[in-house]
C-alpha cells in the first residue's frame, strides 16, 4: 500500500512531556507541527513518572496557559528534609533562593497537555507503528492507528521518544554513561503524606525517600539491588523496611493500601550532540539522570523551551543562530543536572561496596550540607532549577 503524503513544519516522535510541551510552545508561536506516539493515550496519561517541578517549569507553564490545574492541586514546598542520624536537618529552597518546588505528577502534566493539544485542534497521532526517521529528507514514515502507511515530510524532526526511542538511534553521537549499582523500589500508596516536605533519608540499610502526589496519596522509594525481585516484596515487607529506614523521633509513617510498584535501575547518559543535521533531541532521547536529583522532567521541558525559541528565530527571519547553538546551550545545563544527581545519589546511596571509611565521608558531607549556609545554598539553588 502506497504511503499517504502529509506536510508540516516540525515533526515530533514522542508525546511525553517533551513533545507536547515543544508542540504547545510551537503552535503559540504559529508554527505547525505534527506529535507522533506509539503508545495508547490511555497508557501515556497512566504513566508514573516524576512529580517535582521546579520554579522554572512552573513558570513556563504558566506562561504557555496549561497551569490552571497545577495552580489548584499542585503541592508547593518551600523546603526539604535532609534525615540522617535519625533526625531531620531541613534544606530552606526558598528562604535560600527566593524561589521554591511544586509537587504535581509528570502524568498530570501530560494529561493538561494533551488537553491543550486536543483544544486546538492540531496533530495528535497514538498507537502509530513501524516509525521511521529519513534525517536527510528530513521524514518520518510510519504506519497510523488503522494500518495506513503515512510519510509526514517537514523541515525538522525533533525526537522526543525517550533513550530507547528510533529517534536517538538515528543520531550518530557519542554516548556517556554511568550506570550505579543500586535501583528503587518506587510505591504509589493510598495514604496520606506523612510528612509535609519531601525527606531524603541515608540509613545504614540504604536509602529512602518520603514524597507525595496529593494530599491522599503518597509516593515512597526504598534503595534495593539493581536485580531485586519485584515479586519478593510484599506489601508488609515494604512498609516494614519503610518504617526502618524512615524511622525518627517525633515521625509516624502512614500507610495504606499499595496502588502501585515498580523497580527503576539508575543510569546517567548523555547524548553529544543533541542534534544531527535536521534531527534534533531533547529529553530523554538525549540524556536520562538517576531520579534523586529531581531533574528528569525538569530538563526536557528546558531543551524544548530553547528549541522552541531558536525556531521560532528560524522561521521569522531565516536565521540559524540558536538552532546552531542549541546544543550546547542544552549540554550546559544537562551537565549540571548529571554532576548535582550524581552528587545526590552518592552523598545518600549505601554501595555494595562501600567501607567504613566511605560511610563516615557520607556522613561527614551531609552534615556539612545541614550545618552550613552555603552547602545548604548550594543545594537548594540546583535543587530548585538554576
Amino acid at each position: 500500500m502506497q504511503a499517504a503524503l502529509m506536510r508540516t513544519r516540525i515533526a515530533i516522535v514522542g508525546a511525553g512531556p517533551a513533545g507536547l510541551m515543544l508542540a504547545h510552545l510551537l503552535y503559540l508561536r504559529g508554527i505547525d507541527a505534527v506529535v507522533l506516539e506509539r503508545r495508547s493515550q490511555e497508557y501515556v496519561e497512566r504513566r508514573v513518572r516524576a512529580g517535582v517541578l521546579e520554579h522554572p517549569t512552573v513558570e513556563l507553564l504558566r506562561e504557555a496557559g496549561v497551569a490552571d490545574r497545577l495552580d489548584r492541586e499542585g503541592m508547593p514546598h518551600h523546603g526539604l528534609s535532609l534525615r540522617f542520624d535519625g533526625e531531620d536537618h531541613r534544606i530552606a529552597l526558598a528562604d535560600l533562593t527566593g524561589r521554591s518546588i511544586t509537587v504535581y505528577g509528570q502524568q498530570e502534566v501530560v494529561k493538561d497537555l494533551i488537553a491543550a493539544r486536543r483544544k486546538t485542534g492540531e496533530p495528535l497521532h497514538f498507537e502509530v507503528s513501524d516509525v521511521a526517521i529519513d534525517v536527510d529528507a528530513p521524514a518520518v514514515t510510519f504506519t497510523d492507528a488503522e494500518g495506513k502507511p503515512q510519510r509526514l515530510d517537514c523541515d525538522f524532526v525533533v525526537g522526543c521518544d525517550g533513550s530507547h526511542g528510533v529517534s536517538r538511534a538515528s543520531m550518530p553521537a557519542a554516548t556517556y554513561a554511568h550506570e550505579y549499582p543500586f535501583a528503587w523500589l518506587g510505591v504509589l500508596a493510598k495514604a496520606p503524606p506523612s510528612h509535609s516536605e519531601l525527606i531524603y533519608t541515608y540509613h545504614e540499610r540504604g536509602f529512602a525517600l518520603h514524597s507525595m502526589r496529593s494530599p491522599e496519596i503518597t509516593r515512597l522509594y526504598l534503595q534495593v539491588p539493581p536485580d531485586e525481585r519485584l515479586d519478593d516484596w510484599s506489601d508488609g515487607r515494604i512498609w516494614d523496611e519503610l518504617g526502618r529506614r524512615l524511622a525518627a523521633s517525633g515521625f509516624t509513617l502512614s500507610t495504606g493500601p499499595i496502588l502501585e510498584k515498580s523497580i527503576t535501575t539508575m543510569r546517567s547518559v548523555v547524548t553529544e550532540p543533541m542534534r544531527h543535521g535536521r534531527l534534533f533531541l531533547a529529553g530523554d532521547a538525549a540524556h536520562i539522570v538517576p531520579p534523586t536529583g529531581a531533574k528528569g522532567m525538569n530538563l526536557a521541558i528546558a531543551d524544548v523551551r530553547v528549541l522552541a525559541e531558536a525556531l521560532e528565530r528560524y522561521f521569522a527571519s531565516g536565521s540559524t543562530d540558536l538552532l546552531d547553538a542549541y546544543s550546547d546551550t542544552c549540554l550546559r545545563r544537562v551537565w549540571r543536572a548529571e554532576h548535582f544527581s550524581w552528587w545526590m545519589t552518592s552523598m545518600l546511596h549505601q554501595a555494595p561496596d562501600a567501607d567504613a571509611f566511605q560511610r563516615r565521608l557520607q556522613l561527614s558531607q551531609l552534615r556539612y550540607v545541614a550545618t552550613s549556609t552555603a552547602a545548604a545554598t548550594s543545594l537548594a539553588e540546583n535543587y530548585v532549577g538554576l
